[in-house]
């Protein structure tokens, strides 16, 4: 409501507001307004502002335009031309009242420039003079293009903000000042703050006080003197309660008395001073001390002399000079007697007994130590701890001797691989060579000659695939070794000479290049180049997928490569340690990850992380999974085997400690319970591991056979082991440069 200070009068009719423009004292209201405002507003280019209109003056006074409705929007277009005689009018009005009361002027300016100084240095924020939609929630507006009105109802349109990160980010390295500007919720507006709004914030976030003038630790003021003074602070007479007897004292005290008719408080008797002192190991009767306590263990009697400590013996228990010789080199606590019997004439000539002092001192160590409670001992048979376990020819069949020896290599044996019908055998040394054998007799049908060291060997899985996988360097080699069916032989040279390389090669972490004719001559078909060295490879059940281990930090350690369309992926995006090995699982889409110290259960299909196994070991050095899929093993070089129930826990349940070095290799066998471990003491231990089909029943494990024969070789022993497919037998690779088969 707007008031004319000369009449004193309101300028509303019937509780409607008049328009100030067409009221006599219309000039003084932007005057108003701008004392009203908490900074003064801005002057056009000749300093005049008492020409300006209502509109304009809130343009200029920090109210812009921030757009009207549709219904102003048409108001204003009805009345353009009268809008525009009114702005003339209003300024040829201001002027002749300008004129006629050049006496009021000075008193306006001054009081327009008393405000402007009270205000000056107010901390209080704009949003209360530009936004006016009060104690309203601001999320109200979050679906409508503005966030309040202005003074003179017009809508405040939030900024467009068309700047997106980088800009930002921009502003951040240029701007000097970015740190200092927040964003105002009233207006949707950035705004700087000024040395002293910042100095406040930092004062509030120190935990001190807003008022910078404040002193927390002036001198307190004492109200009351500690001086007697003549006058007292208060004369207000005493209580009625201060003379007369309070009766819920008289109701406690008589519930009290009450209490001590009926016995129950007693009243405190006075202590006896004089200190209660007993004998310990005094005869023990029910009324006594000890007496009464249940589990008191009675003083060790002293053994009574018998004939051997009288100073006149029988002749029997005189020691003869043989036996008085073995009695001195005998040790003190393996003799008999701690004495030797002599014989004196009579008690008179018996000498001092000189251990006197010394059986004292052991008599009082005994009644000192003697334990005060009695312990019962539970008589248990040492065998009945031992668990029963069948006995190793009842679990026949399993390997128990050598059988032969496949010599050819002229370094150590890293990895060999078993062909999936159980006919052939590859195996990968030091030497740069890769070997294949005829199982049943030991001869070598053909090497090949890869010209680096091999890591890691593997045959397709499938039956009607003749390939091997062969890890050397940063490469690995698929060979065709021609060994066996013809058919199958050609129908793998086939399936690989189908393959049309897309029209646009996709980027892929790994190259695929096909052999030469000189290396197609040699059994090689294709290679697949990494550009990081290869620690090891291994085929899926179905012989068409295969994952590689690189010997690199990152998450690219892992590669699945596809043969068919020969495709290359990485599956993970961040690696969680340095992989040691991989393994597929053999019935589920699902992949082992073994880091040094976990072993993570990954779903191919939905791309997540199904288990975390825990081994509780040092370094994990390789992974095997059972043929039905629910146990794996895991060996480790802190000379660890650990047994691990999926279904179960992500614990172990088993560690087996039975080699006395560091684990090179764990294999399970595919068709009989049985699982081996490779260690670097030469050893191969063969366990029966049987698993149930009844989930209540735990598997059993017995170890059932070790078998050595390999020679320590630069301190390492066996480096792999493999079950034959169909018999129970088991191959191992040694750092002797040798193979050996065990049946």
């Amino acid at each position: 409501m707007y008031r004319d200070w000369e009449s004193n009068r309101d300028l509303t009719v019937h509780g409607k507001m008049l328009d100030p423009l067409s009221h006599p004292c219309r000039a003084l209201v932007p005057l108003l307004k701008r004392s009203l405002l908490w900074a003064p507003a801005p002057s056009l280019g000749d300093g005049s502002d008492s020409g300006l209109s209502d509109s304009e003056e809130s343009v200029f006074s920090g109210l812009e335009d921030s757009g009207s409705d549709s219904s102003e929007d048409s108001t204003e277009g009805q009345n353009g031309a009268g809008s525009d005689e009114g702005h003339s009018r209003t300024e040829k009005t201001t002027g002749q009242q300008a004129d006629r009361t050049p006496s009021t002027s000075p008193r306006i300016e001054a009081t327009s420039e008393q405000g402007t100084h009270e205000y000056a240095e107010d901390s209080s924020d704009e949003e209360d003079v530009r936004n006016t939609v009060g104690n309203v929630p601001l999320q109200w507006y979050d679906d409508f293009p503005h966030v309040g009105y202005d003074l003179d109802g017009r809508r405040i349109y939030k900024p467009v903000r068309t700047r997106d990160e980088l800009d930002q980010f921009l502003d951040k390295m240029e701007d000097p000042d970015y740190w200092r500007t927040v964003q105002d919720r009233m207006t949707g507006y950035d705004v700087r703050l000024t040395d002293e709004q910042v100095a406040l914030v930092q004062r509030l976030q120190r935990g001190q006080f807003g008022d910078i003038s404040f002193d927390p630790y002036e001198p307190a003021v004492d109200f009351f003197s500690g001086d007697l003074m003549i006058h007292p602070v208060t004369n207000r007479p005493a209580d009625k309660r201060s003379f007369i007897p309070s009766l819920v004292e008289k109701e406690k005290v008589s519930r009290m008395v009450h209490a001590i008719k009926m016995g129950w408080i007693q009243p405190r008797r006075p202590q006896d001073p004089t200190p209660n002192f007993y004998d310990l190991w005094a005869q023990e009767d029910p009324s006594a001390v000890l007496g009464r306590h249940k589990m008191h263990v009675p003083a060790p009697k002293l053994a009574l002399p018998g004939h051997a400590e009288s100073y006149n013996p029988p002749p029997e228990y005189l020691p003869s000079e043989e036996e008085r010789l073995a009695w001195e080199q005998q040790e003190p606590s393996e003799r008999k007697l701690n004495f030797l019997p002599r014989k004196f004439p009579s008690l008179r000539a018996v000498p001092a007994y000189g251990r006197f002092i010394h059986e004292r001192f052991e008599r009082c160590l005994d009644l000192y130590l003697c334990p005060r409670q009695r312990k019962m001992r539970v008589n248990v048979d040492p065998d009945d701890l031992i668990p029963k376990l069948p006995r190793p020819r009842d679990l026949q069949p399993f390997p128990t001797c050598q059988a032969l020896v496949y010599r050819g290599h002229s370094d150590l044996v890293r990895c060999l691989s078993v062909s999936p019908g159980g006919q052939w055998l590859a195996s990968g040394s030091d030497d740069g060579s890769v070997r294949l054998w005829e199982v049943a007799t030991a001869r070598c049908m053909r090497t090949v000659s890869v010209g680096g060291v091999v890591k890691s060997v593997s045959w397709n899985p499938h039956p009607t695939i003749c390939l091997v996988a062969v890890a050397v360097e940063d490469t690995v080699l698929l060979l065709n070794p021609a060994l066996g069916d013809r058919l199958v032989v050609g129908s793998t040279d086939q399936m690989l000479g189908t393959f049309t390389p897309p029209e646009e090669p996709a980027l892929q972490p790994a190259r695929w290049l096909e052999a030469s004719e000189e290396e197609r001559q040699q059994g090689l078909r294709l290679r697949i180049c990494h550009g990081k060295p290869v620690a090891q490879v291994t085929w899926h059940g179905r012989g068409d997928y295969m994952a590689v281990v690189l010997a690199a930090q990152g998450h690219t350690q892992v590669l699945i490569h596809q043969l068919s369309r020969r495709r290359s992926q990485s599956p993970f995006r961040r690696s969680h340690g340095q992989v040691q090995c991989v393994a597929f699982h053999p019935v589920r889409p699902f992949l082992l990850v073994a880091s040094q110290r976990s072993v993570r259960l990954y779903h191919l299909l939905r791309q997540e992380l199904t288990k975390k196994l825990m081994p509780n070991c040092k370094w994990v050095s390789s992974l095997a999974v059972h043929p039905a899929g629910d146990n794996l093993i895991c060996g480790s070089y802190d000379s660890k085997l650990v047994w691990f129930d999926l279904d179960l826990s992500t614990k172990p349940y088993r560690v087996l400690r039975h080699h006395k070095k560091a684990l090179r290799a764990v294999a399970f066998h595919p068709r009989y319970p049985l699982f081996a471990s490779g260690s670097d003491d030469g050893s191969v231990i063969v366990c029966h591991g049987m698993v149930y089909n009844d989930l209540l029943q735990n598997p059993l494990l017995v170890p059932v056979k070790v078998l050595r024969g390999h020679t320590l070789t630069r301190d390492l022993g066996v480096l792999d082991v493999a079950f034959h497919p169909t018999q129970p037998w088991v191959f191992s690779s040694g750092a002797d440069g040798t193979v050996r088969l065990f049946t």
